[in-house]
């Protein structure tokens, strides 16, 4: 019998999955707390919030 010949297995190329541009790809955005009700007066501090364009996937 003859011997086999043996073939590297060929891996198939992912194509680059592009980044949403909102949140550079991390999928949260922060913004600034408001405070009041009638004039909603930003304080220093932020929050974290999801990522309104590609909800919080990272991509495009």
């Amino acid at each position: 019998m003859a011997t086999r010949k043996t073939t590297s297995r060929r891996t198939a190329k992912t194509a680059a999955v592009p980044k949403c541009s909102t949140c550079g790809g991390t999928g949260e955005t922060s913004e600034t707390v408001r405070v009041g009700a009638r004039k909603g007066r930003e304080t220093d501090s932020r929050q974290s919030a999801l990522c309104g364009s590609c909800f919080g996937t990272g991509t495009a």
